[in-house]
């Protein structure tokens, strides 16, 4: 009689789970067989974690108690929470991307069972002065620009995370740099479909700016790869493998939801002092919401930015699985179901 054995699946802990990068991580570790644990503070978003087959966990990002019960039993710990916005109070960030990437790190450490942490980084930890960058690589040194606080924190967070890198002690910290992230579901799509039809969008300094970019789903590629390949205490820069500018990119984007973006432009001298004038105004009369345009947006997407991947290639094995028109296409399909823009115009303001 043939005797059929299975091997024991292997498990993660989730952070982010419910956001658009960590909830398709999970769908990718659920459908390759991983067993996966998500953290979650809300009903909804440990809802939304069960529905893509993870098993929820209650916590804060900042409960190290929580943390470590949640991580017992587990191998790799995907850290993708991050408080991304382009203007709001330093302590938040600080909170979220500094405090809750200390609090993974120390429960991590704490759990015998974890060898690896892998965090969902970003390109821009290694943006300085609002100059050109072209194929950056990661010995670029860290920024931490006062006036870009998402950029910054996530700097302080990435060193944080290297720092704690011991490999003798069989605990291993690596960090992935996306760039400009996209998708289906990307949440800042509705924000600049929103920006277009009230009327407020210009392409600063005419669109014509060098960037890279990644697909949702090359990223998830790449933190899977990181968690068997990856060089503990080590940083990799990944990308779709090939460059755009912000209009080639931008423009059909906007165009997967009927919108155009038109032709409208400033020059960047004008949009930075702007920028910092609505900066002072904003803080000063502690104004809601965000200002139309910010520094860090500016230092985003308004020089060029392109990074070079080949380490993530040679170590990794990475290379893109989805190209730039197969994602466009996921795109236009998705939007096919959604509001008309304006529909989605008075939900961003409801």
């Amino acid at each position: 009689m043939e005797q059929l054995t299975r091997e024991r699946p292997r498990t993660a802990f989730v952070t982010g789970g419910s956001g658009f990068v960590g909830a398709r991580l999970i769908a990718r570790l659920v459908a390759d067989g991983w067993s996966v644990r998500a953290l979650g503070r809300s009903d909804d978003a440990l809802g939304k974690v069960a529905a893509l087959g993870a098993e929820p966990v209650r916590g804060d990002l900042t409960d190290r108690k929580t943390l470590v019960a949640g991580m017992r039993g587990c191998e790799i710990v995907f850290h993708v929470a991050a408080h991304f916005k382009l203007w709001g109070p330093r302590a938040l960030f600080e909170r979220i991307n500094v405090r809750g990437t200390r609090a993974i790190v120390e429960a991590a450490s704490a759990t015998p069972e974890v060898r690896r942490v892998v965090m969902v980084s970003a390109a821009a930890v290694v943006m300085g002065k609002p100059e050109p960058m072209h194929t950056v690589r990661e010995d670029a040194p860290l920024r931490f620009k006062r006036y870009a606080p998402y950029s910054a924190s996530k700097a302080r967070a990435e060193r944080l995370l290297l720092d704690a890198n011991d490999r003798r002690a069989g605990f291993e910290t690596i960090a992935i740099r996306p760039p400009f992230i996209w998708g289906a579901g990307m949440p800042t799509l509705d924000e600049m479909v929103h920006t277009v039809t009230v009327g407020r969008f210009q392409w600063v300094g005419g669109g014509g700016q060098a960037m890279s970019t990644c697909h949702v789903d090359n990223l998830c590629h790449a933190l899977m790869l990181a968690a068997d390949h990856g060089r503990g205490g080590e940083a990799y820069f990944v990308s779709d493998g090939h460059d755009g500018t912000l209009k080639s990119v931008i423009a059909p984007l906007l165009a997967t939801r009927g919108v155009d973006p038109g032709q409208r432009a400033v020059p960047f001298r004008v949009a930075w002092t702007l920028a910092g004038l609505m900066g002072i105004v904003w803080r000063m009369l502690r104004l809601k919401g965000e200002p139309p345009i910010t520094r860090q947006m500016l230092r985003l997407i308004g020089k060029d930015f392109t990074v070079e991947i080949g380490k993530a290639t040679s170590e990794l094995g990475y290379s893109a699985i989805v190209s730039w028109e197969k994602g466009l296409a996921e795109m236009r399909a998705a939007n096919a179901t959604k509001p008309e823009p304006a529909t989605a115009v008075r939900r961003a303001d409801d």
